[in-house]
């Protein structure tokens, strides 16, 4: 077939994605008929901020039913491409079969490193890069054949929206490439499962940050914990609250750990090497 003209359905909860793939969509002449989305959600995520960025002729379809109610519906449109992307559910095989050059997804790792619905954590965990794939979709989360991928090297301002910025761009990359691929019919590459590496959700303790950490690890696990909405918490005596943002400063010899200065918004917190400087909202400790 053509690559123009192509009709898309998309699975997604996170209207940023789905806005990246309406600008592909544009460009190639491909049409997007549908979104799907799980009921739920807050912020970037859910029906209602979807609703509120579809363009004309896209239909919302808010469920949890995607063998009985998504599924039909998608099948009655005959999509070339169903492509997900920040669609926190398993894709059942009843939608899987339905598109013409297949089911693809788009997960914000180079995988198989990173499956799983948390890639956040390699960041987390001390990489000193970033990546995308856009891949086929299997009956397991992150398990298909390779489309495309990018990889980069953390932001040198490092911070949750400067991992989110470098991400959109990688994302549109493999958008572009993949999509292009799938439609010519390529089959993608195989995964070499000996390499993967699975990433669940943070725990409540882990967003806790340890101030007795040097100054680049804890830089490192804010960026990663805020991303999409500031989860870094300090709960040191006298500050304690949602951490949005640290800054790093000359030490100033005090022990790690230690509250050295209070602010208005924050505090100046000496850790293992040096000091930073915690900007936050007191009392505050987000979901």
């Amino acid at each position: 077939m053509s690559k123009a003209n192509a009709r898309v359905v998309v699975l997604t909860s996170f209207l940023p994605n789905f806005q990246l793939l309406a600008s592909w969509a544009e460009r190639h002449g491909h049409q997007i008929p549908l979104v799907v989305t799980p009921p739920g959600g807050s912020g970037h995520y859910g029906g209602g901020e979807l609703a509120a960025g579809l363009g004309k002729g896209v239909s919302l379809l808010v469920t949890g039913k995607l063998r009985t109610v998504a599924a039909p519906l998608i099948a009655a449109l005959a999509p070339d491409l169903v492509i997900s992307a920040a669609f926190p559910r398993l894709i059942p095989s009843e939608i899987l079969t339905i598109p013409t050059y297949g089911a693809l997804n788009l997960h914000p790792s180079v995988l198989p490193a990173g499956r799983g619905p948390n890639p956040l954590r390699l960041l987390y965990e001390g990489a000193e890069t970033i990546g995308a794939t856009l891949h086929r979709t299997e009956a397991e989360f992150d398990t298909g054949a390779v489309l495309s991928q990018r990889e980069r090297p953390l932001p040198e301002r490092l911070s949750g929206p400067s991992v989110l910025n470098s991400w959109s761009d990688m994302f549109a990359e493999v958008i572009e490439e993949g999509t292009a691929r799938a439609l010519a019919g390529e089959p993608g590459l195989i995964q070499d499962s000996t390499r993967a590496s699975y990433m669940p959700p943070f725990s409540d303790e882990e967003r806790v940050l340890d101030f007795t950490e040097p100054a680049t690890t804890i830089s490192r696990k804010v960026a990663a914990l805020n991303v999409l909405v500031p989860r870094a918490l300090t709960r040191l005596p006298g500050c304690e609250g949602t951490v949005l943002h640290v800054e790093v400063l000359p030490s100033t010899g005090r022990s790690a750990g230690t509250v050295v200065a209070a602010h208005p918004d924050g505090c100046t917190v000496q850790t293992a090497d040096l000091a930073v400087r915690v900007t936050m909202e007191r009392g505050s400790s987000r979901g």
